[in-house]
């Protein structure tokens, strides 16, 4: 009988009754005219409300969440099919299907336990070592691959064998800790190096586009990599250790010396290097890493050449991640195509505390006003948004124009929800892993960011005098 009562859901958790609340404000959004909008807003803003709030809180599992935000948007008509599956056709929806089939061939033809032989033994010794030494590893990673989607789907079938070599088991902290390591630490301090983001390269189309300015790598560097970089990854590192503490066991090879490399294993390296190389250059040929990634997939399921059988294939490659992620992808179109996203810029914009001679109340706006935004927009929708409105802020502000330009880098690199950042969503499923778990820390990032990051940012660029 305690076996069942322990078993038994908490209806009066704090999630739970952040999910009626949701819920509830959601209804009351789409049905009655609380709000100065537009019907079809209304039935955006509300329906948005209740699907952030169950992935958020996992009340639901994630991929029945986003069925049902597939069933309500076209039973009410919110936008075309074309919009509401928009994330089917994506590149991060196929990213998905080509990082799971390359991390499939690279356990099952044993290269990914080759890889950890290699370095494990480096990081033996305490957990908070290893999560460090993991980052490290992502942010290098993010100054030769410029795809952030892609380092993730390198980075973590080699993660998760090296989590067992450590003693950590699926669903165990330590497993998560350094699962969130490679994920966190490849993709945020890398916002401060230029080409390492599809936000950043959308912010520096615009702002060529409009104001014909081309921002230097060097410049960026600088400005970005001293807190956005380097403080952020070790703020990542302590909530990582706070939050999933766990104690590893040595490292041991089980090979005394390294085995000679098999035909299997040296087909897959050389359809790995070639896959990485092409990844590499996307600056020169333009393919997409996801078109990259499928052509991979391809090769490594083409019957009588490939390394992923059909039985490997139905074993690894599940239906759930490619659900919710077209579910983000499909919500943040509707946001964008209702027109939503565009009145949220609009009206914080003119609610901001704007006033010369004010910089750090003014720094401090402008940058939580980005932050905010991409809830509506997602990440790379707010140079979109916010760009052609800089001038006008600018002159509010008492700013220089590049000042503030810059401010939403600090805005779209600190996300509140983890549904705004489609590659830390590809992680989590490419690694197994509960979202609530990435969700929280996306939560926890955000505020130690507003509360001590920003600030620090403030003095750092007035000591350069960009303020």
């Amino acid at each position: 009988m305690s076996s069942i009562t322990q078993t038994q859901p908490n209806y009066l958790s704090f999630s739970s009754l952040v999910t009626l609340f949701a819920a509830i404000l959601g209804i009351t959004i789409m049905f009655f005219p609380v709000l100065n909008l537009p019907v079809e807003q209304r039935h955006v803003a509300g329906l948005g409300i209740i699907i952030i709030s169950l992935w958020a809180t996992a009340k639901l599992p994630e991929h029945l969440t986003a069925v049902l935000f597939f069933l309500v948007a076209m039973l009410m008509g919110l936008g075309t099919p074309t919009v509401v599956f928009s994330g089917f056709s994506s590149s991060a929806f196929w990213m998905i299907f080509g990082g799971l089939v390359i991390a499939s061939a690279v356990k099952n033809t044993g290269l990914s336990d080759r890889i950890v032989h290699s370095v494990a033994d480096k990081l033996n010794g305490s957990y908070a070592r290893l999560v460090l030494g993991v980052i490290v590893v992502g942010i290098l990673l993010g100054f030769v691959m410029p795809s952030a989607t892609a380092r993730i789907a390198l980075l973590i079938p080699i993660i998760i064998v090296m989590s067992e070599g450590f003693g950590f088991h699926s669903g165990s902290k330590g497993r998560t800790g350094l699962v969130l390591a490679a994920i966190f630490g490849t993709f945020f301090p890398t916002f401060s190096v230029l080409p390492n983001n599809v936000p950043n390269m959308v912010l520096v189309g615009s702002i060529e586009t409009l104001y014909n300015i081309e921002p230097l790598y060097g410049e960026y560097l600088m400005l970005h990599f001293p807190v956005l970089g380097v403080l952020k990854a070790l703020v990542i590192w302590g909530l990582i250790v706070w939050q999933f503490p766990d104690t590893p066991k040595a490292y041991v090879s089980p090979h005394e010396t390294t085995p000679p490399f098999t035909r299997a294993q040296f087909k897959m390296s050389v359809i790995l290097a070639v896959t990485v190389g092409l990844w590499l250059t996307d600056f020169i040929h333009h393919i997409s890493p996801a078109w990259i990634a499928v052509g991979a997939a391809f090769l490594l399921l083409l019957p009588g050449f490939g390394l992923v059988n059909g039985k490997q294939f139905n074993d690894d490659i599940k239906l759930p991640p490619f659900l919710i992620v077209a579910g983000i992808l499909g919500l943040g179109a509707l946001l964008s195509s209702s027109g939503l996203s565009n009145v949220i810029a609009h009206q914080l914009t003119q609610t901001l505390p704007l006033s010369s001679g004010h910089d750090f109340m003014n720094f401090m706006s402008l940058a939580l006003m980005a932050m905010t935004t991409s809830v509506a927009t997602t990440a790379p929708g707010v140079p979109a948004v916010l760009t052609p409105l800089a001038e006008q802020l600018a002159h509010a502000a008492g700013l220089p124009l590049n000042t503030v330009l810059m401010t939403q880098v600090l805005g779209f690199s600190t996300p509140i929800f983890i549904y705004q950042v489609p590659p830390l969503v590809i992680g989590m499923q490419l690694a197994g892993e509960k979202m609530i778990h990435g969700a929280k820390m996306v939560l926890m990032l955000a505020i130690t960011s507003a509360l001590v990051l920003l600030p620090l940012d403030y003095l750092w660029w007035k000591l350069l005098g960009w303020i």
